[in-house]
């Protein structure tokens, strides 16, 4: 698979989970996706958000490894 591919699937699972982001004032950018690992960077009120690690593993990742099984980690940024 592509990297195009690969990048393609994974915004397309973020932007599933991404109406929550957003009705919380933030959102996320994809940075990197690179040898299993994608690197986001959080934004808006997700930037500085006490509860954003939580949404990192628990809402993006979660999604994220569920439609995309070759990706082995989420990290911030």
């Amino acid at each position: 698979m592509s990297e195009h591919e690969l990048l393609a699937r994974v915004e397309a699972a973020i932007d599933r989970v991404r109406p929550a982001l957003l009705a919380d004032g933030g959102d996320c950018e994809i940075l990197d996706v690179r040898d299993g690992v994608v690197s986001l960077k959080l934004t808006g009120a997700c930037g500085t958000c006490a509860m954003s690690q939580m949404t990192l593993r628990h809402g993006l990742e979660r999604a994220i490894r569920a439609e995309v099984p070759e990706i082995a980690r989420v990290e911030a940024v």
